[in-house]
């Protein structure tokens, strides 16, 4: 896999006609390759895309320092972030050329602490894709241990 490209400007990311011009599992594909630029979140929060298939999509983090709660413990925040990413991935892998998506809603539980420096993955998986919506859950795992620290779910809208 190579080192992600991030964008480091509006300018950096596709335009939306660009974007439009192709299936949503071909896009996150070359995001996956480095066609494409991945978004800069994942360089402000210390994760990348590891795995795209139709339906289901992985992301490998590991938390910083940087993102800690004043307690000195990841913030929920980078557990939500990551679900959403792959959940909200897993459905755009769905979506057909000429369409898009956003996320409507997603719900994130907390069943325990990631250890400041240990990998996880962040797996998002379809439940349901229709004509107007588009349903994903998730779960973050220690690569290492295969332990479950969060799951999650979303509904997200399909932008016809």
């Amino acid at each position: 896999m190579p080192e992600p490209l991030y964008a480091r400007a509006p300018e950096d990311l596709l335009n939306p006609a660009e974007m439009l011009a192709m299936s949503g599992l071909d896009f996150m594909q070359g995001v996956l390759e480095g066609r494409f630029p991945a978004p800069p979140i994942g360089k402000t929060l210390n994760y990348q895309l590891h795995t795209v298939e139709k339906g289901r999509v992985c992301f490998r983090g590991i938390p910083t320092f940087d993102c800690c709660n004043p307690m000195g413990t990841v913030h929920g925040g980078w557990y939500g972030t990551l679900l959403d990413s792959a959940m909200a991935c897993a459905v755009m892998t769905m979506v057909e050329q000429g369409s898009g998506y956003t996320t409507l809603e997603y719900k994130v539980n907390i069943t325990r602490t990631i250890p400041v420096g240990m990998q996880i993955e962040a797996i998002g998986e379809i439940d349901h894709f229709g004509r107007s919506t588009g349903v994903a859950s998730g779960r973050i795992v220690g690569v290492a241990d295969g332990r479950v620290y969060a799951t999650g779910s979303t509904t997200c809208i399909v932008l016809r």
